[in-house]
């Protein structure tokens, strides 16, 4: 019996050497951070996710529906983001994130409720990011990128924008500056004195190829999920439409 679980074993560990491939986490990975910084991030999300709590449960004392619709929204948002493009030369993927369509549709608090939860499953199931640097996952995918897009989606309607063409920037643009703040998260934690520029342009700088025309492509499908469910429940919208003519 010792014997064969000895070599059982040494089978497994064979395997695992011979055909294994490498990983390319999504996120920022786990241990990556250094302990302070983690902590950091994770004291910044937190105020964050209470208020986000909040207002999801008043409007669902408000709006029977408020509730069905943002867990719909996010099961889009854990998996949209669940769609890796890998980055080899930096180790990592990127990937849509879905946060500024969801941040018309719900609104950035509720937005950064849902991006927490599909990232903390992400980071627990599918090994995408960490539990460690999932305060910091949360700022930047959730956070940044659920304000950037509501008040871009905004200030485009207000100057006359279109649905789609607000929703396109809101799209686009709230990608990018998710892995913007990505970028200067890890370029806080791992630069050395009077280094933090250059590491923040070099890890920019690699995810650009990727991520640029991932960003066009997350706007454009933003656009045409905007004006899709305005076609079907224009009410979802009302309160939006009378703030923009105001």
């Amino acid at each position: 019996m010792r014997w064969s679980r000895t070599t059982f074993l040494i089978s497994a560990a064979l395997a695992i050497a011979v055909f294994s491939r490498p990983a390319y986490a999504m996120h920022i990975s786990e241990g990556i951070l250094p302990a302070n910084w983690a902590a950091l991030w994770l004291c910044v999300s937190l105020p964050f996710l209470w208020l986000g709590m909040r207002d999801i449960e008043k409007r669902s004392r408000e709006q029977p529906y408020a509730k069905a619709l943002v867990a719909l929204v996010g099961a889009a948002v854990f998996l949209v983001s669940c769609m890796p493009v890998p980055v080899p030369w930096l180790g990592t993927c990127s990937h849509p994130c879905g946060t500024g369509l969801a941040a018309i549709l719900i609104g950035p608090w509720a937005t950064i409720v849902v991006t927490s939860i599909a990232l903390l499953l992400q980071a627990l199931f599918l090994a995408h990011g960490g539990l460690t640097t999932w305060g910091a996952d949360v700022c930047s995918m959730g956070i940044v990128g659920a304000f950037v897009g509501y008040a871009l989606f905004h200030g485009a309607r207000r100057c006359g924008a279109s649905f789609f063409l607000a929703a396109f920037l809101a799209g686009m643009i709230s990608d990018w500056a998710t892995y913007s703040m990505t970028s200067l998260e890890l370029a806080s934690a791992l630069s050395g004195h009077g280094s933090f520029w250059p590491m923040f342009a070099s890890i920019a700088a690699a995810f650009a190829p990727t991520q640029l025309p991932l960003g066009l492509a997350e706007g454009f499908v933003s656009g045409m999920a905007c004006v899709f469910v305005y076609s079907r429940r224009p009410e979802l919208f009302n309160r939006l439409s009378a703030g923009a003519s105001a």
